[in-house]
């Protein structure tokens, strides 16, 4: 949400159709449920407020700067990130991803390639087992990154 709207008065303003095109999703893991559930808390009233009051405060959130891929390794690969990881933190994982060529989305379905479990995994990872997605561990993505099959 925040590469597509890139302020969070743009979010505070959007409306259905900037996340859900015809019966298509145009953020991935943004359905029609949780499209309407922003909508709807962006128009309550008390959260207008709350963010009104945040930005007068000086907060000032801004979207994450969009690095470019710079490998094709997981060119195609959706991964999912759950759990504490042994030496990197999920923004590195992600950014390691990205740079790679793949996605990173929060939530597992059949599309998700691999899951990338660490510590205390929880429910993503019992998901992943249901769907048959591949579970791998820190060890075995490294392996992967660096052109490993």
């Amino acid at each position: 949400m925040a590469q597509k709207f890139g302020s969070l008065d743009a979010l505070s303003q959007a409306k259905y159709e900037d996340f859900i095109s015809g019966k298509k999703s145009v953020i991935d893991g943004i359905g029609e449920t949780m499209a309407q559930a922003l909508i709807e808390h962006f128009n309550d009233p008390r959260n207008r407020a709350l963010v009104g009051e945040l930005l007068e405060l000086g907060v000032q959130p801004t979207a994450p700067v969009k690095r470019e891929a710079t490998g094709e390794q997981f060119a195609g690969k959706t991964f999912v990130l759950t759990g504490t990881l042994p030496t990197l933190s999920r923004e590195d994982a992600t950014a390691k991803i990205e740079a790679a060529g793949g996605k990173v989305s929060g939530s597992v379905s059949k599309k998700t390639s691999y899951v990338l479990a660490g510590e205390e995994a929880g429910s993503k990872l019992e998901k992943a087992k249901t769907l048959g997605v591949a579970v791998i561990d820190e060890a075995e993505f490294v392996r992967l990154l660096n052109g490993g099959s």
